[in-house]
C-alpha cells in the first residue's frame, strides 16, 4: 500500500481495531502503520518549511561527528549507512563550506579524523533552533488536551528511538 494511500489517512476506524467495552481499539499493526506515518509526515513537512540549505544527508553527518566524532570516514560511512565514496562527496561538500575538519589520526598516519567546525556548531544550532520553531507554532494549533496527550506520550516515543540491545 502507498504512503498517501487513503486507508492510512489516521481515522479512527479502520480492519485493524476492534470494540472492546464500547471503545475502538487498535492492532499493534494499525498503531504501528499510524505512527510511522505521522512521524514521516512531520518530518517531511519541517525540512520543506525548513527550507535548509544544507542536504539531509551533510546534515545527518554533521550530527553525527557532533555526537561520535572525531571520526574517520569509513566510520562516518558506516554509521550513516552510505558507501565510502558517497561519505567521502559529503565530507567534501561540508569541508569546503567550513564545516568540517581534517586531522590526522594519530592512531595512523595514513588515517584522516573528521571533526566539527565552530561553523559546523554555528550551523546545527541554526537549523535545530529553525526546527524547534516550526514545531512550536505546529504545537500552537493543538487544544490543551491533545498537547497534553502529547507530552504524556513523549517518554514512550522517546523509548523507540534507543538502540536495540541485541
Amino acid at each position: 500500500m502507498s504512503e498517501g494511500s487513503g486507508s492510512e489517512s489516521g481515522g479512527s476506524g479502520g480492519a485493524g481495531g476492534t470494540v472492546v467495552a464500547g471503545r475502538f481499539e487498535t492492532s499493534d499493526d494499525e498503531v504501528a502503520s499510524r505512527l510511522r506515518l505521522a512521524v514521516g509526515r512531520l518530518n517531511r513537512r519541517i525540512r520543506i518549511d525548513g527550507s535548509e540549505s544544507l542536504p539531509p544527508l551533510q546534515l545527518s553527518t554533521l550530527v553525527t561527528v557532533e555526537q561520535h566524532g572525531p571520526l574517520r570516514l569509513s566510520e562516518l560511512a558506516r554509521r550513516e549507512g552510505v558507501t565510502a565514496p558517497t561519505m567521502s562527496r559529503v565530507l567534501s561538500a561540508l569541508d569546503d563550506q567550513g564545516m568540517v575538519r581534517r586531522a590526522a589520526d594519530p592512531g595512523d598516519a595514513r588515517g584522516v579524523l573528521i571533526s566539527i567546525s565552530a561553523d559546523g556548531l554555528d550551523r546545527l544550532r541554526e537549523v535545530r533552533s529553525q526546527r524547534t520553531a516550526l514545531v512550536a507554532r505546529r504545537l500552537d494549533r493543538l487544544d490543551a488536551a491533545q498537547r497534553a496527550a502529547l507530552e504524556a506520550a513523549l517518554p514512550a516515543i522517546e523509548a523507540l528511538i534507543v538502540a536495540d540491545e541485541d
